[in-house]
């Protein structure tokens, strides 16, 4: 009830909107759905303040600037969506560990007490020792056995859940990706996922050669990887920079650095190391998010 009065609340400031634009009605009803749902209500505040926000500029954008708000609020509940939903998969995914872990103690437990049982047993009834024996064996195979299948059975639950969370994370990304450069109207460098995180590559002009000084094309990709990096507030940023002359490539990462600072990206959040490359590499370089 508590989430009804709350989903109910956040739909008041644009009822009269939203009778006369079905855009602002739809994207707010899909908020307040999210608002009233009991496993995404309290998950993911700080992207449905933001969706809210873009709903209720949408609401008062002028004609010229009605496409560009629209879209940007289309873009923000759905990564409120995409942020509730990765939150919900998340929590599911401790649940199953905490049930794992519940379960192979409970069959510890009373692994522990059968033994005791059977070695009481076995004092009393020594005359046939042999072959109670082989029937432990036997019994303790099967258990072993049982125990397996129920690891391998949670194993899988647990290997799906988590694809299912890396797929929403993926998602969530690549909104955010189009939301920066709409944002910023430059086009992000290209990028890839690895064990590291998501890794931006700036190309081989990123620099003059024997320079450290971004170029023109490089400084509008530091703009719109900025803002990237502002969505959400993402993980912490390693620079590496290249170059086939020692020290070239130090000072190439920390212009890169200062770029992103100056757009607004807080600079204790990011590393930067220079590396001596080939020059096939030799002025490029990579920035990398980590999960």
């Amino acid at each position: 009830m508590r989430h009804l009065i709350v989903a109910g609340l956040l739909a008041l400031p644009l009822l009269a909107v939203a009778a006369e634009d079905p855009a602002v009605a739809g994207l707010n009803q899909r908020l307040v759905a999210l608002q009233a749902d009991m496993y995404t209500a309290e998950v993911a505040a700080y992207e449905k303040l933001q969706a809210q926000q873009a709903i209720a500029n949408l609401a008062k954008a002028k004609r010229k600037d009605l496409d560009n708000a629209r879209y940007l609020a289309e873009r923000r509940v759905a990564i409120a969506e995409a942020a509730s939903r990765t939150a919900v998969a998340r929590r599911q995914l401790d649940e199953l560990e905490r049930t794992r872990s519940e379960l192979l103690i409970e069959a510890s437990r009373r692994e522990a007490t059968r033994a005791r049982q059977e070695a009481e047993r076995l004092r009393v009834q020594t005359q046939i020792q042999a072959e109670e024996a082989e029937r432990l064996r036997l019994a303790a195979e099967a258990e072993t056995l049982a125990r397996q299948d129920a690891e391998t059975a949670l194993t899988s639950v647990a290997g799906r859940q988590q694809a299912r969370l890396s797929t929403a994370q993926q998602n969530a990304a690549k909104l955010a990706r189009e939301e920066a450069e709409l944002v910023s109207g430059h086009k992000l460098p290209g990028s890839r996922f690895d064990n590291r995180g998501e890794v931006f590559t700036l190309a081989g002009d990123a620099f003059a050669a024997g320079q450290a000084s971004l170029s023109s094309a490089a400084g509008n990709q530091a703009k719109a990887l900025a803002e990237y990096l502002n969505i959400g507030k993402k993980g912490r940023v390693t620079i590496e920079a290249y170059d086939s002359a020692n020290g070239v490539g130090q000072r190439r990462a920390q212009a890169l650095k200062d770029a992103l600072v100056a757009a607004g990206v807080a600079a204790n959040r990011i590393q930067v190391t220079g590396k001596k490359a080939a020059s096939t590499r030799a002025r490029s370089a990579e920035v990398i998010v980590a999960p």
